[in-house]
């Protein structure tokens, strides 16, 4: 997650011999604004001002969409589900681990406007937290998949039971995995100063090799989750297909967009950032500067999209069903209508929001 914010530009004036002695001793930067590569100037400003003013915008967005939606999410569940059942208990898993991924990215905006002015402990909570949402995320998504391969291709398994034992213990496991994953970014990210600004701060990996592992660990756990979800996908699809029940289309049309936007929001964005810490190797072409920008701009979108998959979640696992939107519409009857109290409807689901 973290890069080099927007803040600010060294001026274009220095010849390249300062320029090259300045960014000698900067250990970790991951989009440098002007840069000598060999014999070519590299000029990034344009991509500074991209990612300046589209970041903001984009994330702003995103936080009051996950926020809406996970909130109602939870309030759903509270009021109308039973959270015995296991589908609903990790429903309200990822529900959970969007919003705590969701309350990290109002301290990347401010990133990347202001530069990092909030000190090195917050600037290490911060990075916990956010990916500590990130992996329960992608963990908690990944055990959904399964729970639903387990559902309708081995549907007497006892793995579908509804005893509420089994989601808690999953749950606690998947939390205390996430943390595990997440203690580089608390233990080896900290506040570095600017070699040319000794006013200008990053809150950035401190050592290079712990930025590469990050990254790997990144891509490891997203090929690993890709594969188990493509694979139960694939066995459901086949099985809801030999059943020759035309009211499953339905399932099958969903199971569909659900892995599509999956693949489409992380896959981009875990090829960008491997390919960039290619640079970290000086390996060529990626030291050039052509393909340094453009991966740097393919960088800034790829991870708008990849982000908002925290508020996209609700909508493909849960708004999609036809007993959330009629809880729904209760919720928002009884605001509507407060007055009214006769006509709300107090029961509790057996099932679950699919």
């Amino acid at each position: 997650m973290q890069e080099i914010p927007a803040g600010r530009q060294p001026t274009l004036q220095r010849n390249v011999e300062d320029m090259t002695e300045q960014y000698r001793n900067v250990e970790d930067t991951t989009i440098q604004y002007d840069y000598d590569y060999g014999e070519e100037f590299c000029n990034k400003s344009g991509v500074v001002n991209f990612g300046s003013i589209v970041t903001p915008i984009f994330f702003s967005s995103v936080i009051a969409l996950s926020l809406v939606g996970n909130i109602l999410v939870l309030a759903i569940l509270a009021l109308y589900e039973n959270l015995r059942s296991l589908t609903n208990t990790f429903i309200l898993n990822l529900a959970l681990s969007d919003l705590v991924f969701t309350f990290g990215l109002p301290f990347w905006v401010y990133y990347h406007v202001w530069g990092w002015t909030l000190g090195d402990s917050a600037c290490k909570a911060v990075n916990f937290v956010f990916y500590t949402g990130f992996y329960s995320s992608i963990i908690f998504l990944t055990m959904m998949t399964i729970h639903r391969y387990m559902a309708v291709v081995h549907p007497l398994s006892d793995f579908g039971t509804s005893k509420c034992c089994y989601g808690i213990t999953t749950s606690i496991i998947i939390w205390i995995v996430s943390f595990f994953a997440a203690v580089p970014a608390l233990l080896f990210t900290g506040v570095i100063k600017d070699s040319s600004d000794p006013f200008f701060l990053y809150c950035e990996y401190e050592d290079i090799n712990w930025k590469i592992v990050a990254t790997f660990q990144q891509n490891v756990f997203f090929l690993l989750a890709f594969s188990v979800i493509g694979f139960c996908y694939v066995k459901i699809l086949s099985t809801i297909l030999r059943s020759r029940s035309h009211s499953k289309f339905r399932t099958v049309k969903l199971i569909f967009t659900v892995v599509v936007v999956f693949f489409v929001g992380w896959a981009p964005y875990n090829t960008v950032i491997f390919l960039r810490s290619l640079t970290d190797f000086s390996l060529h072409p990626f030291t050039q500067c052509k393909v340094s920008t453009v991966l740097d701009y393919g960088f800034y979108v790829c991870r708008l999209i990849a982000f908002s998959h925290c508020c996209l979640n609700p909508v493909f696992y849960v708004f999609v069903g036809v007993k959330f939107r009629n809880h729904l519409k209760m919720i928002l009857r009884r605001l509507w209508q407060p007055h009214n109290r006769h006509s709300r409807l107090n029961f509790h689901s057996h099932g679950s929001m699919y």
